[in-house]
């Protein structure tokens, strides 16, 4: 149950669609603004490439706890390439079957959720990969899909029609 309840007369003006989240937000016009900037700028394809985006973004959510930020962030992820094996294998704690470049993006995501921080070791794996603007941006970006996270859990938002949960 919501403990806030979204806006039934939302106006979408993110392009995202007139989604749970938005319609939560949409209470207070201008955190809306500012959180649909940069979670905006974060999901617009003009920086760190998207399919390793969501593989950052789902292991953040299901570290989260957020089955609503996972079910949003499966519906982008496949149409950002991932299968959908791979979307299952994020719910698992083990870094088994995924590449070096990209099981380093999975520990990273665990190490944040875990500790607040990315050790030492991963972040030479991600260095040797990623320029120091990407690595800023992913981190910003697993930053603030934790808050996103927060934010649902403790707002009690709902899926939205169509959105799948948990893998089974």
């Amino acid at each position: 149950m919501p403990r806030i309840e979204p806006l039934d007369d939302f106006t979408d003006t993110s392009g995202m669609g007139p989604i749970n989240i938005f319609r939560t937000l949409g209470k207070h016009p201008k955190m809306l603004d500012g959180f649909a900037r940069l979670g905006g700028f974060l999901l617009s394809g003009k920086g760190f490439p998207g399919r390793e985006r969501e593989i950052a973004i789902l292991r953040v959510g299901w570290r989260s706890g957020s089955v609503y930020e996972f079910g949003q962030h499966t519906v982008i992820g496949k149409r950002e390439g991932l299968t959908d094996d791979e979307v299952r294998r994020l719910t698992s704690p083990s870094l088994d079957g995924w590449s070096d470049d990209d099981r380093a993006l999975v520990a990273a995501a665990d190490e944040l959720c875990q500790m607040n921080v990315v050790s030492d070791a991963t972040w030479a794996k991600l260095a040797a990969r990623w320029s120091e603007a990407e690595l800023i941006e992913l981190v910003v970006c697993m930053g603030f899909y934790r808050l996103v996270s927060g934010f649902l859990n403790t707002m009690g938002v709902e899926l939205d029609e169509g959105v799948p949960g948990w893998p089974t």
